[in-house]
């Protein structure tokens, strides 16, 4: 199916100058909107669970929600904010009927440094268990840890003993620490190894507190459990940045590599910009529209960079075809030639995988509604880029390399 007539020239190259600017002018914000920091401009990235690190819950509760003369998910967020939640995010998940919502703060541990000393001091750490203690009576010598290891969580405690431990008395003693609440159940704590001595703690994670803390603000709405629980501690937040990142900029090397061995050398750096540019926008986008970047995005990322990449090959190819056929041509003319001839395939490629990502973004909901708007997003700034951004830089280095040669070869020619 052809949607212009064959032989019909565009002159793409003669309007590069007004489109490279403006490609350099999007990456530069989407670059600055990166590194941005909040305290300065307040629409920095929108890290999500993944990467920020804090605890996500979901949530279906029984009826409609109603706290201080709010409605639905704004009668949740202040709710979750009146129990002490910094920064709550609330999302509505499904349909308004079912009352679904996911909830996600920022705070993971229930126990921090300074409630790490005080549960050490109440267990009576010590090491030497038989060594004289000042309060005999609330570190009787069963209940003298002489170890105690925290979960990344802070919702599990494991200590060890020289001798068989009052589970009683252990637990008594973290009654005593303010903040801290044992996870109901009558085999907690509990022994896990006889041997050794060794006892397991489950305290109530962010999760559990911040369900019980609705279910006082919000009622019986507020159901026995939640659907989901997942946290995501700061320094596996930062692992995963890194990954991500990582893997964005190892797929775009092994694309150079691909492109290099496939054409020749002038060819792969329009493509890993044209990649990197894709890939620019639409994280510029999704910080603009103050979207949450999680993995999900990454994925996104990575999908157009692929998308990208397969758009400019197609050019790529027909422009190698081309430099044989016609010698005559300078090299922004075969370009033109070769992306009028491929022009009609690279919309009706583009337009059908537009259409299927439409659908998912108009009826989709959450992860999906933005993994489908990062691919809209994509999609535009692949085909765009294919022919204002990768096919310009090759025509570029293809003078500068032009150039480069007459220099060697005048210099190598005998003085006449």
């Amino acid at each position: 199916m052809e949607l212009f007539k064959p032989g019909r020239q565009f002159d793409f190259m003669g309007q590069r100058w007004f489109w490279i600017p403006l490609s350099l002018a999007l990456v530069a914000i989407s670059t600055a909107l990166s590194f941005w920091p909040e305290t300065v401009w307040p629409y920095g990235p929108n890290y999500g669970t993944d990467f920020r690190g804090g605890t996500e819950i979901e949530v279906a509760f029984g009826k409609a929600l109603s706290f201080e003369g709010q409605e639905g998910a704004g009668a949740l967020r202040k709710a979750v904010e009146a129990s002490g939640f910094s920064t709550p995010d609330v999302v509505q998940v499904g349909d308004n009927a079912k009352n679904q919502f996911l909830v996600r703060v920022q705070d993971v541990s229930v126990i921090g440094e300074g409630a790490k000393e005080q549960v050490k001091k109440a267990l009576c750490l010590t090491a030497d268990s038989k060594a004289p203690v000042a309060d005999e009576a609330a570190c009787p010598p069963r209940a003298r840890a002489t170890e105690v290891k925290f979960s990344a969580g802070g919702d599990k405690l494991n200590t060890r003993y020289d001798s068989d431990p009052d589970l009683d008395k252990v637990k008594a003693q973290l009654q005593t620490v303010p903040g801290v609440r044992l996870r109901p159940s009558p085999t907690n704590p509990q022994v896990t190894n006889q041997r050794d001595h060794r006892v397991e703690i489950q305290l109530e994670s962010k999760g559990d507190q911040l369900l019980n803390s609705l279910r006082t603000k919000l009622g019986d709405a507020v159901p026995e459990h939640a659907l989901r629980v997942e946290w995501v501690g700061p320094k596996a937040g930062k692992q995963l940045r890194d990954s991500a990142r990582n893997s964005v900029a190892i797929a775009i090397v092994f694309i150079m590599l691909y492109l290099a061995f496939r054409f020749d050398l002038r060819f792969a750096p329009g493509v890993v910009i044209a990649c990197i540019h894709d890939a620019m926008v639409v994280i510029g986008v999704f910080i603009l529209l103050h979207k949450e970047i999680t993995l999900s995005t990454i994925a996104v990322v990575l999908t157009i960079v692929g998308y990208s990449m397969n758009d400019t090959v197609v050019i790529y190819d027909r422009i190698r075809e081309n430099l044989g056929k016609h010698r005559g041509k300078t090299f922004a003319q075969i370009i033109n030639l070769s992306v009028s001839e491929t022009l009609s395939r690279t919309i009706l490629t583009s337009g059908a995988t537009m259409l299927s990502v439409l659908a998912f973004f108009i009826w989709g909901t959450g992860v999906i509604k933005d993994f489908a708007l990062g691919m809209v997003i994509g999609i535009v700034a692949g085909t765009y880029s294919s022919i204002y951004v990768a096919a310009p830089l090759t025509e570029w280095i293809d003078t500068k390399m032009a150039k480069a040669g007459d220099v060697k070869k005048r210099l190598a020619s005998p003085k006449g």
